[in-house]
């Protein structure tokens, strides 16, 4: 599982866009290990392209690097939108993107995001994805626009057969993978997969369903 490592050395090497070199920097300077991995980021950087012109939110800023993936596959256009609950992150994170002025760090908890939606991309990396008994996971019919996508990363790989629900087991900081796979896969109102973007990390995908007569 990408948790057991330090998410910043799989960048060692590899050219990525400048601002997204500065937002790994910045967790490294910060000895904080959980930046999404390189393959998550272009993952993000190609589902935010398709939403060039909407609306973008994040839980669990970090210091900044699914952001800045984002960022660089989008025009002022488009608005993004993060949290992070700790205040000292998410103040560097706010003068890491001082000079976009179409992005928004927000200090407390996930929720603070839900004022703001609904939205046509949503990454839950710092709540709302259900993966802990103190953390319900998001209504995605209460956040997402019909059509909008929720993505959630840090998944073992499922096991072979389906639904990728029946596979056991928790990730190294006890957060329960298969109730929260099995959330977002069962969902009545979402198109959900879920794919390898590591050898030993999936992520899972989803889309809102259109509302009756959208077609």
């Amino acid at each position: 599982m990408a948790d057991t490592i330090d998410k910043n050395t799989l960048y060692e090497g590899l050219d990525v866009p400048p601002l997204v070199a500065a937002a790994v920097a910045l967790a490294r300077q910060n000895d904080f290990p959980f930046s999404c991995t390189p393959a998550q980021g272009r993952l993000l950087q190609v589902l935010a392209a398709g939403r060039e012109g909407g609306r973008i939110a994040e839980t669990g800023t970090g210091y900044g690097a699914g952001v800045a993936w984002m960022l660089t596959a989008v025009t002022a256009n488009t608005e993004l939108l993060s949290v992070e609950a700790d205040g000292e992150r998410a103040e560097a994170s706010r003068e890491l993107f001082t000079d976009h002025d179409n992005v928004t760090i927000l200090h407390g908890d996930w929720r603070e995001i839900v004022p703001f939606a609904p939205f046509d991309l949503l990454v839950l990396d710092g709540g709302g994805g259900g993966k802990r008994e103190d953390d319900p996971p998001a209504d995605p019919t209460a956040l997402l626009v019909p059509g909008g996508s929720v993505v959630l990363d840090d998944f073992h790989p499922p096991a072979e057969g389906w639904p990728p629900a029946v596979q056991a087991g928790y990730d190294a900081y006890g957060r329960e993978l298969d109730r929260a796979r099995e959330y977002w896969f069962n969902h009545p109102d979402l198109l959900t997969t879920e794919f390898r973007v590591h050898p030993v990390a999936s992520t899972i995908v989803g889309m809102r369903r259109g509302d009756a007569g959208d077609g």
